[in-house]
């Protein structure tokens, strides 16, 4: 698979293809990338690539013309072109999955108050953004997804490992603990050294439904909506939740019995 980036600031991103898993990706062949620089295309000798808004307003905007002839020079009409923006619409897993089936992928990096709509309109696919806030760096954004979507290609990352890792079957992932067995008085759960992978098995599914209980409850709806809970699981939640009234119901009467006593 192949990443093409356009970008004011190459070197933010070169960076992060040079490193950790992604760098062992690339010298196997199983990733390629490119990085474009934008101002490689602008015309004047300043190498001019923003300007201020039409109508007004306060900052400045990524011009068309650089960005259309560094998108032409990649051929970005022939490729799936993707915008990172806080404008685009969420990137989940589904979508990282979706992305990762793709054989080149190229990136716009915005910087400023954004691009040119004109751009969005003539070369763009995909609008995503990464979260419900706003940043300064396109460079920044777009590795987030590019993250997001390397590691789910064939050959970078165990299936295994995929396989038990948050949001891959609706829920979220249980705790992991690894040596010292005892750290700074708290040890590992006994049943993670019993050796018993039923029990073990068992363990986890409870945990990663009381984490998505307590951390995100609308993932449990979801995962009910499209039928990705077993019966097993579904009798874990009744008991996670009856847990939960209980120690409430504890909590209430130990307070009032404080307030009585006052």
């Amino acid at each position: 698979m192949k990443f093409t980036v356009l970008t004011l600031f190459p070197d933010i991103v070169k960076a992060y293809f040079e490193n950790s898993i992604m760098a062992k990706a690339v010298e196997k062949e199983i990733i390629a990338y490119d990085l474009v620089n934008i101002r490689d295309f602008a015309l004047d000798k300043h190498h001019t690539c923003d300007d201020g808004t039409y109508g007004g307003g306060a900052g400045q905007l990524m011009m068309a013309e650089p960005l259309g002839r560094a998108l032409d020079s990649v051929q970005a009409m022939k490729k799936c072109v993707i915008y990172v923006t806080p404008s685009g619409k969420p990137l989940t897993q589904a979508k990282a999955q979706e992305l990762s089936c793709k054989d080149e992928l190229v990136f716009i990096c915005g910087r400023y108050e954004g691009i040119d709509q004109r751009i969005i309109d003539s070369y763009v696919d995909e609008e995503i953004s990464i979260g419900d806030y706003v940043m300064s760096s396109g460079e920044v954004a777009a590795t987030v997804v590019i993250d997001t979507v390397y590691r789910l290609v064939d050959g970078v990352i165990s299936n295994e490992s995929l396989e038990e890792e948050s949001y891959c079957d609706g829920l979220l992932e249980y705790p992991q603990y690894t040596r010292p067995n005892v750290y700074k008085g708290m040890k590992v759960p006994d049943v993670l050294l019993s050796g018993n992978h039923e029990e073990i098995r068992k363990w986890r599914l409870k945990k990663r439904l009381m984490k998505t209980l307590a951390n995100r409850p609308d993932m449990i709806y979801e995962a009910r909506r499209k039928g990705q809970l077993s019966q097993e699981a579904e009798k874990m939640i009744e008991e996670i939740t009856e847990q939960i009234c209980l120690k409430h119901q504890k909590k209430k009467r130990k307070t009032k019995s404080v307030k009585d006593e006052v």
